[in-house]
């Protein structure tokens, strides 16, 4: 059994002043909200962290093989499945002349940083944010249909763990529009 008690960002407040950052009360809001908060909102930002993390995860491992560190990527051993293939071609180097799982894993990041951003009550005070993470989440998704669409157009064949993190995107989109229905309305009541 856990002893960990559930810490609000007040209580490990730093007692003097040091090197590094400094925190604002609303810095602590958004602390607490996301590590303590309840609601719907939070509840889906949380597993849109989930799945996004997953998501890097997955394209680490692919990663790995695109920069050479590893000689093989660990595949399901079915038919359609042979990731070596699909990952060492051209076209996972050509946008920017890098490794495509490189630059997924940085668009994951920032869907991340904006899965993270404000308080539980963001929709209403910054609006903002879950319309332009709906709108990055939406793009995601968009982007990992054209990868799956190519890997199977194209190379008959099909990275599993680039099918995970195009899953993944997918199912992100669902998660998002709730909030940013009510981020809609709140600008719209505006």
């Amino acid at each position: 059994m856990s002893t960990h008690r559930r810490l609000r960002a007040a209580d490990v407040r730093p007692a003097r002043p040091g090197i590094g950052r400094g925190a604002s009360r609303h810095a602590e809001r958004v602390s607490d909200d996301l590590r303590l908060g309840r609601g719907d909102f939070l509840a889906r930002r949380r597993r849109l962290a989930l799945l996004t993390t997953t998501g890097i995860g997955a394209f680490g491992v692919v990663a790995l093989y695109q920069f050479g560190a590893v000689s093989h990527v660990p595949e399901v051993p079915l038919p359609p499945f042979d990731a070596d293939r699909v990952d060492a071609s051209g076209e996972a180097y050509e946008l920017g002349k890098t490794p495509d799982a490189a630059l997924g894993i940085v668009s994951a990041g920032l869907t991340l940083a904006l899965v993270g951003m404000g308080d539980g009550d963001r929709w209403n005070r910054r609006p903002w944010i879950p319309l332009l993470q709906a709108g990055k989440v939406l793009a995601d998704a968009g982007g990992a249909t054209l990868l799956f669409a190519e890997q199977v157009t194209k190379h008959r064949r099909l990275c599993s763990w680039c099918t995970l993190a195009a899953a993944l995107n997918l199912a992100a989109v669902p998660l998002t529009w709730p909030e940013a229905r009510a981020a809609w309305r709140s600008v719209r009541g505006r």
